[in-house]
């Protein structure tokens, strides 16, 4: 490592950021990387890593005697264009904490799905708990729920999109030009209001009058499975109509294989004895005569493909039309049972096979119109669709609630589950491009989302055993449907004082109403085959306004600061459970939401946040660093329904984050980058909430100075790259990444029998060989086989046995283990 020069100032930058960092990679082209306002990067030659292809040597005095200016020129070329402010900018001139991962650094460390994207984001935590569930984003540890090894990232503390559209669901990262993660409030310029940030995903787009083809194939293995996997993908640009229209298309099959077993599954449910020995899993005998046994069931088969349609009436008049599908398929959670009945880390105790399927649908037109050289108005429309069905073990749900089926001596249940989500999302932006210190944007924003869910559960055998006429053993059954409606207008508007001096003002106005209806039966209690819901209603609404405030000055041309404090919010709601029918007859069993439990209101963040980015040594050395604060209240919290323990949402507690995030991006020689990343969080209470965690042994207060749950106190990453050129088309690339995780809570503060998942670190490292058609690569991810835990279900307090009979409620989410393998790809 060199020494940081004399100069104070720049040794202040340099002793701060060597000991921090995020992965800024420097080969995206600013066309590129801008696509999405153009028709698409022009023709140009480039490697398989995605640099510029080396020209062939210059003859002329001049280039032959002037080597080291071509390296700063080099150097000073190495720009990475965003629109993160609805304008094409450099990633350096943009006044906001923003990261970019770029598609250079995706290929590398092979990120094809959001919950991979933790790992080199600083303050960002995405759960993974397997690709039965989406995974839950968390930004600068706002978050009050306990983790969960089941999760979707459906709560509005954080936006996702595609280019302009928003996302509900986690398509695969298939040529993606660029990822960039917005922290902070983005309600003054996005449709979606946030509490805490956005990421959007900007794709490659069609590209006129131009033919070209990308295929990548993968074959790996990983430890604890017992079969290899394999990925195949291909996208196709076809230009149709010269200067006028074109087609690009991606499609991709993912299938990995799993390394979760499920050893204890019954052969005959309700015959089958789910817990053959005293407090055991029995004998081998025993376990014969009553399991059978499948091998990694947390399988990821998956199927996708992203249709884009480029329709240009001329450079001012143009459109995108986009049909987007994915479907996943698996057998079986990725978690265990911490051990409970001497079940091991990759073991799964469950008595069922679960199986999930996911199937999206995302149909949406962006169309943008210059309006002379005044503005550009962008309008998007899109539609999205999503069923998810489902089967789980509910046998130690039913056994939580002690209602006292423990007495059949085979007792088990399952659960069956079909859920649909529909939006229907319209926008209308109108951004400024005529010259002068004043530039402005404009907009408004519909949003009508729609769920429903129905749920039944099967108690096999029990009803013959217990001598009730119910043929079909349904135990329970419920339907909820709900619809919430936003309408909102923002804008921005920003003024440049002086030349390196500007000042932004931006607001935002939002209402939104919100109805449920659903209800709940009891078929055990109702003469077959009867099943009569106690069907009832409820609604809610509010509206509100936010704000930003914005100053940023450059200090000189290679060091930019600013300062912004901004208001998020995240609309309230009603709770998918069906409200209780009033008055309530509590001589038999209920699962329902009494009236204060039917409803929540928002929650807001008010933001404060001080950032400077720049670069020394003719950009040989980039880094950004940012401190804020955030106060959080009227915060949406988990809860549980008085009547069934259903869990719901409900308003409580306050707390504040603070803390910071910081990049390095080093150019150590002309082929050899590092690359670091480091983020703090101490996200805590700041006031007494009674009541905020409950479990079967009652409900705990959340006290000032509780910890949050779901993210790391403490996270980094550090990203070695060198290439070894061969002659000018072929090279060879060497990548080393190790990324440290520190350890979360289950539970605020730990309270109701919380617990503090253990901090871990990862490596993984890769060697290709780059052609300018064609690489291959071999990989390996988590090399040391590191096991760890990444979510936790339930609480401590679920470990215990009822006659006898032990529960298996308790679960942690585990950490994929060492995958290796070949990837070839070949671009046409």
């Amino acid at each position: 490592m060199q020494d940081c020069p004399a100069k104070r100032r720049a040794y202040l930058f340099c002793a701060t950021m060597l000991i921090s960092g995020a992965p800024f990679a420097l080969a995206a082209s600013a066309h590129a990387a801008s696509s999405d306002q153009k028709n698409g990067p022009v023709a140009e030659k480039k490697t398989r890593s995605g640099a510029p292809a080396k020209q062939q040597p210059a003859t002329t005095k001049a280039a032959a005697v002037k080597p080291v200016q071509q390296k700063v020129h080099a150097a000073q070329e190495e720009q990475i264009m965003v629109t993160a402010t609805r304008r094409s900018t450099k990633l350096e001139d943009s006044p906001i904490n923003i990261s970019v991962i770029d598609q250079k650094l995706m290929k590398n460390e092979r990120i094809t799905d959001i919950r991979q994207l933790s790992s080199f984001v600083p303050g960002l935590t995405i759960t993974d708990n397997g690709p039965g569930n989406t995974g839950n984003i968390i930004m600068r540890g706002l978050s009050s729920g306990s983790t969960s090894t089941t999760g979707n990232f459906t709560n509005n503390s954080v936006g996702v999109y595609l280019g302009e559209v928003p996302l509900y669901t986690d398509f695969k990262m298939v040529d993606i030009d660029r990822l960039e993660v917005l922290q902070g409030p983005q309600g003054t310029l996005y449709g979606l209001g946030t509490l805490a940030g956005a990421i959007r995903y900007m794709p490659h787009r069609p590209v006129l009058n131009h033919w070209s083809a990308d295929v990548t194939g993968k074959t790996f293995g990983e430890s604890h499975s017992g079969s290899p996997g394999g990925e195949t993908t291909g996208t196709f640009n076809i230009p149709l109509i010269k200067d006028h229209l074109a087609f690009r298309t991606v499609v991709g099959y993912y299938n990995d294989p799993g390394f979760m077993d499920y050893n204890y599954l019954l052969k005959t449910p309700g015959v089958s004895n789910p817990q053959p020995g005293a407090n055991s899993l029995g004998t081998a005998e025993q376990r014969a005569q009553n399991f059978y046994r499948r091998k990694d069931l947390n399988y990821d088969h998956t199927f996708t493909t992203r249709n884009q349609l480029l329709v240009q009436v001329n450079p001012n008049i143009k459109g995108y039309l986009t049909y987007m599908h994915q479907e996943t398929r698996t057998g079986g959670q990725q978690a265990n049972a911490a051990g409970v009945l001497g079940t091991g880390h990759y073991d799964a105790p469950w008595r069922y096979q679960e199986p999930v399927n996911r199937k999206s649908d995302l149909y949406s037109g962006e169309f943008y119109f210059n309006i002379f050289n005044f503005a550009q108005l962008v309008n998007t429309t899109a539609y999205t669709h999503q069923t998810i069905d489902s089967v789980e073990d509910n046998t130690d749900l039913l056994l939580d609630l002690d209602y006292g089926y423990q007495a059949f001596p085979n007792f088990s249940s399952y659960a069956v589950s079909h859920r649909k989500y529909t939006q229907f999302n319209e926008e209308l932006r109108l951004v400024s491009t005529h010259k002068g210190p004043i530039s402005w944007v404009i907009g408004g924003f519909y949003n009508n989302q729609k769920t429903d869910t129905n749920r039944h559960e099967y108690v096999p055998g029990y009803t013959s055993w217990a001598g009730i006429d119910r043929p079909d053993e349904l135990e329970y059954a419920s339907r909820v449907h709900t619809k919430t409606q936003e309408r909102a207008v923002y804008g921005e508007l920003t003024y440049h004082i002086l030349k390196n001096l500007q000042i932004t003002g931006g607001f935002r106005y939002f209402d939104y109403d919100s109805s449920v209806d659903g209800g709940t039966a009891l078929p055990l209690f109702q003469t077959y085959p009867n099943v009569n819901y106690s069907s009832q209603q409820g609604s809610t609404g509010a509206n509100g306004t936010m704000w930003k405030a914005n100053i940023s000055y450059r200090i000189n041309p290679n060091i930019m600061t600013y300062f912004t404090y901004s208001t998020g919010y995240r609309v309230g709601g009603v709770n998918k459970v069906a409200p209780c029918s009033m008055p309530l007859d509590t001589s038999v069993q209920h699962a329902c939401a009494l009236p204060n439990e039917v409803s929540y209101k928002p929650d807001k963040t008010r933001n404060a946040e001080l950032g400077i980015r720049g670069n020394f040594f003719h950009r040989r050395l980039i880094f950004t660093l940012a401190g804020y604060n955030i106060d959080w209240t009227n915060i949406q919290v988990p809860g549980q329904t008085q009547y069934g323990n259903v869990g719901i949402t409900k308003n409580g507690a306050a707390a504040v984050s603070r803390g910071f995030d910081a990049s390095v991006n080093v150019k150590v020689l002309p082929n050899f980058t590092i690359s670091a990343t480091y983020s703090y969080v101490d996200a805590h209470l700041t006031k007494y909430s009674p009541g905020l965690v409950t479990n079967v042994l009652g409900s705990y207060a959340g006290k000032p100075g509780d910890r949050l749950p779901g993210s790391t106190k403490n996270s980094g990453s550090i990203i070695a790259n060198y290439t070894f050129p061969l002659d000018e088309d072929r090279n060879i690339q060497f990548n080393w990444a190790t990324t440290y995780q520190g350890s979360i809570f289950s539970r605020v503060g730990l309270e109701g029998y919380g617990y503090r998942m253990p901090s871990y670190v990862t490596h993984r490292a890769s060697i290709t060989y780059n052609t300018r058609k064609w690489s291959v690569d071999l990989f390996v991810n988590n090399l040391t086989d590191q096991y760890a835990v990444t979510a936790v279900s339930n609480d401590m307090s679920s470990i215990r046995s009822r006659d006898g009979i032990a529960e298996r409620y308790y679960a942690y989410s585990v950490l994929t283990p060492r995958t290796f393998g070949l990837e070839a790809s070949a671009h046409f």
